[in-house]
């Protein structure tokens, strides 16, 4: 007989059977066995006629969750009750959170074991860990699976109750959530301001000026900005209030216009500069705190461009393979262990000067840091360089910033000198600023939002030359310069993970799937790294603000992450707080029976922008404009491309023109004399060549080029493009052709091989109208970079081999919305809880099936249900999204 071991991934089973004695076995779950039905199809029989089935929580019955086995994790409970029927010892060692606590109960429940059964937790896989882990095991927490049950039916309840009110009034397919509707209406009140936003312009004069003892101008040169004039303060971007463009109230400040800046920059040149002041500040710079789940998100999008969604991906497979502690948690704690560790690193690579003097431990602030006992660090007794791993990739690249910020916490203060110096001409004030760095520290290690400390270093020394009160330097240069004020940045991930978390909205944890959803559901786009919501995002925020103000209220949200904080810790009941939340007096049940018949579904799709006339609509195939005239009603669809804050009067009445005058003219053919038109469609600015008629029912149409505006485009260039794709010859070694052509994602040569085609995007300062042959056969020559969204372009991550039935091949490939598996015209997501290097070719076969079997009955149910925000994605909306995108594109042309 032997022991049985139950974790969650087969990679973190394989990493733990290493640690653990003979007689041990170790199994994986593949994640939850057992959650809240999904779908209609997953309801039991005997309870689906009940009117509470579809919510799978029994309101009447003290709220009780109906649990069910999902068609893919059957087979898995039938392996681990097998395997449980040989062992004479259960251990549960699924992660040490509430999730993972949650995991455990279940598949206590659901085993049923009649052999003694323990919880091991551990927040890290090294043998001092496990062996440690065996030794201190306890029983399942009661009160963490109850307050994670009483989260996971609050998120049930909220989502299944106001979601299919949004599909009534405004449209199919959306969703609500407790978390998520908060931080959508986040983005849409940043994009409300930035709308608001009113643009002002300031100047200001610049000067470049060498000390009078320099004998070179060029190593010696520094320069100096306008500060005062007449003894008062010149205005800067932060004295003007947003919404008026004016200088606020209450500044005395002095607003420089252009002739003003010019005039006086004419008064001032060839006068005489004094140094009037000289000042030497020492600044001291401490290192940050290790690690947590919020800061690692956060970092990661800054420094890696990562998603918050990738990094848990990544940082989940670092951690099951025993090179990171656990990755979910709120504290900075670090183990003596880990601090001992950290200082070693230090004193070895660096030298003992660059260490602390004293070991650094930091104190978590936020009250509900109880996920794990510490921060986010490299794993072990002795910390492993990233050299040292073997890792690559992305997951080189993450555990290099875990193993970077580690060891910096344990490093001396960097110690800096600020240094300022006042210069005077005349009646204006100038002022010259220099940074030296006197002791890096901490900073040869790590400097946050840079991946080269040693570049990042010289970057930020600004070294000024040694200059002395009554100096009078001379002014090489005098240039007036002009400055418009900026509208409030978009929030991006990593600042929508610090919002959220500085308001208590939510936990750390979550944050990477309710970003996803936000992604997924098509409440926002991510452009240039920057969260852009959409129209829909508006009319939903509207609809919610107005008549359910409690469910995107930030602070009523971090009151109820409190209270099921103390549900945890017992300091709270969770049955009495479901009532009166769900069925009390002002409870979500019947407010919403209140409130539907009040909702004007025409309204609720309309969306009001400030200053704009016209009305935006959210139509079944996207937003669009509509404007009443004298002839009735005109509608156009709103390109894909164009924001809700950059929508104003002009870019309407150019959208409405094409409509009711018909497009603008561009020219007439050279050869055809047919004319070219210049329209706006849904996915942004195209040429067509002709009209649409009967005869003629699909005009040859091409997009414009990234960063080429609709008035910048000549007869020449739209020719240009309306002859695309050009034929640039034939390659000299396979005799195929090579074209030059625009795509969906930008301008791109291709080699018609017999085995293929072969593509390659076109570089920064080549043109798809002039590109020749030799400079085609040059990017070819070049091995392929990024990523492309078919799989058939780019390189498997895994090839499992070949499939039973038809000898196809079935691979595993990255995806926009993370790794999926591959076969024919067949995508199915992995399994949860398993990792890319553990699916074998049976796991995806059936993956497989599933996904077959249940394609038609999986896309109507997901219109009558709403997927919660777990720890697992789905690519179900990426499919039904393409699907939307290719009806609106045959309806459009």
């Amino acid at each position: 007989m032997s022991t049985l071991v139950i974790v969650e991934s087969p990679t973190k089973a394989r990493t733990i059977r290493n640690y653990l004695p003979k007689g041990y076995r170790v199994e994986a779950s593949m994640g939850h066995v057992r959650d809240l039905p999904q779908s209609a199809s997953e309801i039991p029989t005997n309870v689906k006629g009940e009117k509470w089935a579809q919510l799978g929580v029994n309101v009447d019955a003290d709220f009780e969750p109906l649990y069910v086995v999902p068609k893919d994790k059957k087979k898995i409970v039938t392996q681990l009750k097998e395997a449980l029927k040989d062992a004479s010892e259960l251990i549960l060692a699924t992660d040490e959170d509430r999730e993972g606590e949650s995991i455990s109960w279940h598949l206590h429940q659901l085993l049923k074991p009649k052999v003694p059964t323990k919880r091991m937790v551990f927040h890290e896989i090294t043998q001092d860990a496990i062996k440690k882990a065996l030794h201190n095991c306890r029983n399942i927490d009661e009160q963490l699976v109850r307050a994670q049950e009483t989260r996971r039916i609050l998120d049930r309840l909220v989502g299944y109750t106001l979601s299919p009110l949004l599909w009534k009034k405004i449209a199919r397919g959306l969703s609500a959530g407790r978390v998520q509707s908060v931080a959508v209406r986040l983005l849409v009140s940043r994009e409300q301001e930035r709308r608001a936003f009113k643009e002002a312009t300031y100047w200001d004069l610049k000067a470049t000026l060498t000390p009078p003892q320099a004998k070179s101008k060029k190593d010696q040169t520094f320069a100096a900005q306008l500060v005062t004039l007449a003894g008062t303060r010149l205005a800067t971007g932060s004295d003007f209030d947003p919404k008026t463009g004016k200088i606020a109230a209450g500044r005395n400040v002095v607003l420089l216009n252009q002739e003003e800046a010019a005039a006086l920059k004419e008064r001032l040149s060839g006068k005489s500069w004094t140094v009037t002041d000289i000042e030497e500040r020492p600044v001291t710079r401490k290192p940050a705190a290790p690690f947590t789940t919020s800061t690692l998100q956060q970092e990661a999008n800054r420094k890696l461009r990562l998603s918050a969604r990738d990094t848990m991906r990544i940082a989940q497979s670092l951690y099951e393979q025993g090179y990171i502690t656990y990755m979910r948690t709120d504290s900075v704690h670090l183990s003596e262990q880990a601090i001992a560790a950290a200082r070693s690193c230090v004193e070895q690579l660096y030298g003992k000067q660059y260490l602390s003097p004293q070991p650094r431990q930091y104190t978590t602030k936020s009250k509900g840091a109880q996920e794990a006992h510490e921060a986010i660090r490299p794993a072990g007794s002795t910390f492993r360089t990233p050299q040292e791993t073997g890792l690559g990739g992305r997951e080189l690249q993450l555990y290099d910033l875990i193993w970077k910020r580690t060891v910096a916490c344990q490093m001396a203060d960097s110690r800096q000198t600020q240094i300022t110096v006042q210069l005077q001409v005349e009646d204006s004030g100038f002022r010259s600023s220099g940074k030296r760095i006197d002791f890096p520290g901490y900073l040869r290690a790590y400097v946050e939002g840079s991946d080269d400390p040693e570049a990042a270093l010289e970057d930020q020394e600004i070294i000024l030359p040694d200059l002395k009160v009554g100096d009078h330097p001379n002014c090489n240069n005098l240039e007036a310069v002009g400055h418009e004020t900026q509208p409030p940045a978009r929030y991006t991930e990593a600042t929508l993970v610090k919002t959220l978390e500085s308001e208590g909205i939510g936990r750390p944890s979550t944050y990477a799937s309710i970003i996803g959803t936000i992604l997924d559901k098509g409440y926002a786009q991510l452009v240039n790294n920057a969260l852009v919501p959409t129209f829909t995002a508006f009319a939903v925020t509207d609809l919610l603000e107005k008549y359910f103000p409690d469910v995107v209220d930030p602070s009523f949200t971090s009151k109820m992450e409190q209270t099921l904080d103390d549900i945890a810790t017992g300091e709270a009941e969770w049955l009495p707080y479901l009532r009166e939340f769900y069925l009390g007096e002002k409870g979500l049940e019947p407010l919403v029976k209140e409130k539907e018949d009040l909702i004007d579904a025409n309204k609720a799709r309309t969306v009001e922008l400030e200053n704009l006339e016209a009305k935006v609509r959210i139509g079944k195939f996207g937003p669009y404009i509509e404007v009443e005239n004298g002839d009735g009603v005109v509608t156009a669809s709103i390109p894909k491309d164009l924001t809700p804050a950059d929508l104003d009067p002009q870019k309407v009445e150019i959208l409405l023109r094409q409509k009711t005058s018909g497009p603008d003219e561009v020219g007439r053919h050279p050869e055809t004399g047919e004319p070219i038109y210049m329209l706006i469609g849904p996915y942004g600015p195209y040429v067509q060549l002709g009209d649409k008629s009967d005869e003629n029912p699909k005009p040859k149409q091409a997009s414009l080029p990234k960063g080429v505006k609709p008035e910048d485009v000549t007869l020449e260039m739209a020719v240009g493009l309306l002859s695309l794709p050009r034929t640039l010859g034939t390659h000299p070694e396979t005799g195929a052709t090579i074209q030059a052509n625009l795509g969906r994602f930008g301008p791109y040569v291709v080699h018609n091989a017999k085995e293929g085609k072969d593509y390659r995007s076109l570089k920064a300062g080549d043109d798809v109208l002039t590109i020749s042959l030799e400079r085609a056969l040059e990017l070819l020559s070049e091995p392929k970079k990024g990523r492309s969204n078919s799989s058939k372009s780019k390189a498997a991550l895994r090839e499992l081999g070949s499939h039973p039935e038809d000898g196809e091949p079935v691979n595993i490939y990255d995806g926009p919305y993370g790794p999926y598996i591959k076969h024919s015209k067949t995508n199915a997501k992995i399994p949860e809880g398993v990792s890319v290097e553990d699916v074998t070719l049976d796991m995806a076969v059936e993956a497989l099936a599933n996904k077959t079997s249940s394609g038609k009955s999986t896309r109507k149910t997901s219109k009558s249900t709403t997927k919660s925000t777990t720890k697992s994605t789905t690519g179900s909306s990426a499919k039904s999204k393409a699907k939307s995108s290719a009806t609106a594109t045959k309806k459009n042309s």
